[in-house]
């Protein structure tokens, strides 16, 4: 099974988005509509990873809670037990974490510094890659 090291490079073009525990919720939620993504990591002011702000987090923080995005500070309502993992993790390593803890992303950390962000759809994709080319790989073992 890959490592999220091959993912990391095959993405390596793949730009990561965070913002300061600072800034306000709508700040958030409108980076995450312009970069079309679905979690972003908050950092502090030396840019250590210190949170993560999904549209969870704002379903559930926000909106049900009738807090307003405006004047909500992401430091109020991230979810502080950020859970990382380093690039030498298998992807299924990282799977069986997220459906441990019910996640959809988790932050790639080297030296306390954040190297990438994977997400559950990306995981499921190298997945689906790598049972196809099994497939591919048996069927021509079989008819040769």
């Amino acid at each position: 099974m890959a490592k999220l090291e091959d993912f990391l490079k095959l993405n390596k073009d793949k730009q990561i988005w965070t913002i300061s525990k600072d800034q306000n919720v709508k700040q958030a939620l409108i980076l995450m509509s312009e970069k079309n993504i679905g979690a972003i990591i908050i950092v502090d002011n030396n840019g250590f990873p210190i949170g993560i702000f999904s549209e969870r987090d704002y379903a559930r923080k926000i909106i049900l809670k009738g807090k307003s995005s405006k004047d909500t500070l992401l430091d109020e309502v991230m979810t502080k037990e950020l859970i990382t993992v380093t690039r030498d993790y298998k992807i299924e390593q990282c799977m069986e974490i997220m459906i441990e803890k019910k996640i959809r992303h988790l932050p790639v950390l080297e030296d306390k510094k954040i190297v990438g962000i994977v997400s559950i759809g990306d995981l499921l994709k190298i997945v689906v890659k790598e049972q196809k080319e099994l497939i591919d790989h048996l069927q021509k073992f079989i008819t040769s």
